[in-house]
């Protein structure tokens, strides 16, 4: 909020602009430090109560990752001395808190492959070089904000509108599964399933397993041949409106696309909320708030943020995770899903810097790129952790 009357506040602040926005600048810097000091605070407190790195499950990692955000923010920050990217960065980290906040808080005992000096190593660097990476991002959103031009009627302009309002529909599907699961937690809702399994083995013996299954969120989706043990009702529907696809294997799979299907309704509505309020896309509301912010500056922090990022993941997330791989499993590679989209990521990274200094793709094009870049980030993130089964399964639990 501080940050925002930073910059948005110029308008109607009664001092000259610029002193007003040193002067809030300050005081929005000072309240994100003191935040931050509180999480360095809570990290290192937990890693010393728990005796392990407090990276071993998602809900740590996310943690972990809102806290790198912040400090490459901090770091970005004193190298420009601009108060406008806070106004991206800051929610961007409390909606990684936030989401971090869904999953199980209670410390977890690490696996064997885990108990390594080299995972603290591994995770931090790489987590640290996705922070760059996500100021990058916050940065480009900024730059298509303002140069996008949301009156414009050609093909082109109506082209970049609709990715934009997408690109910010996106981060409101998130808040949405946040706001939903929050609200369904509190409201104590809960829901059980129960899936048997049959399988044969090398000898031809079959034999059948039961496993349950717990939602916390109406099911919409059922898991894949199961049958319910209880269900709360909701709005009228005693009964899920579909069942998971046969190639859908696990019997957390139904969990996790109902999860998905809470998600997508929970932020369209939440985004037709907005669009009502405001009567307008939600990019041409926050395409005045720029006005007056050079776009330069907006690509330079952009580019110089994932220059910084670039050579860290390169360091956390390849060459610490492969020795550690080979530590662990015995082979520096092995086609993991996390290890290859690690690799996507860092090739569509390299692809980004090559265009940008062979090529020169800077701004729109350069923005773009940190925009997509991050999206595959998060996908390496969260989509293979709860979604693909890999060695990396177990974060997240």
């Amino acid at each position: 909020m501080f940050y925002v009357i930073a910059i948005a506040g110029k308008k109607w602040s009664n001092r000259d602009p610029e002193q007003h926005e040193r002067r809030w600048g300050r005081i929005a810097f000072g309240t994100s430090s003191l935040g931050l000091a509180a999480h360095l605070a809570f990290f290192f407190t937990r890693w010393a109560g728990s005796g392990q790195i407090p990276t071993s499950n998602m809900y740590e990692f996310m943690t972990f990752l809102g806290m790198s955000i912040m400090i490459a923010f901090t770091i970005v920050y004193f190298i420009y001395r601009k108060a406008l990217l806070g106004m991206f960065a800051l929610p961007l980290t409390v909606i990684i808190v936030a989401y971090a906040s869904v999953f199980p808080q209670e410390v977890q005992p690490l696996i064997p492959a885990l108990q390594n000096v080299w995972l603290k190593v591994h995770v931090t660097t790489a987590a640290l070089g996705e922070a760059f990476f996500a100021v990058g991002f916050a940065a480009g959103l900024m730059y298509l904000l303002r140069v996008v031009d949301f009156k414009g009627k050609t093909k082109e302009a109506r082209r970049s509108q609709f990715w934009v309002e997408f690109s910010l529909y996106t981060i409101i599907v998130i808040v949405g599964f946040i706001f939903a699961v929050f609200a369904f937690r509190g409201a104590g809702y809960e829901a059980q399933f129960v899936q048997e399994q049959s399988k044969i083995d090398t000898k031809g013996i079959e034999s059948t397993t039961t496993e349950t299954v717990d939602y916390t969120l109406p099911p919409i989706v059922k898991p894949y041949n199961s049958q319910a043990v209880s269900i709360e009702s909701f709005l009228g529907m005693e009964e899920p409106l579909f069942e998971a696809p046969y190639w859908m294997n696990g019997v957390n799979s139904g969990r996790k696309l109902n999860t998905v299907v809470w998600s997508v309704i929970a932020g369209t509505l939440l985004y037709g909320l907005l669009r009502l309020v405001f009567r307008k896309p939600l990019g041409a509301v926050i395409h005045p708030v720029m006005e007056g912010i050079d776009p330069e500056d907006l690509d330079e922090i952009s580019y110089r943020s994932i220059a910084i990022g670039f050579p860290i993941f390169t360091l956390g997330a390849l060459i610490f995770a492969m020795i550690w791989a080979n530590i662990a499993w015995g082979r520096f590679w092995g086609w993991d899903p996390k290890e290859v989209w690690a690799l996507i990521t860092w090739l569509f990274y390299s692809a980004y810097l090559h265009f940008r200094l062979s090529r020169g793709w800077q701004g729109l094009r350069s923005a773009w790129l940190a925009v997509i870049g991050f999206v595959i980030v998060l996908f390496t993130l969260i989509g293979v952790n709860l979604i693909i089964a890999g060695l990396h399964s177990y974060s997240g639990v």
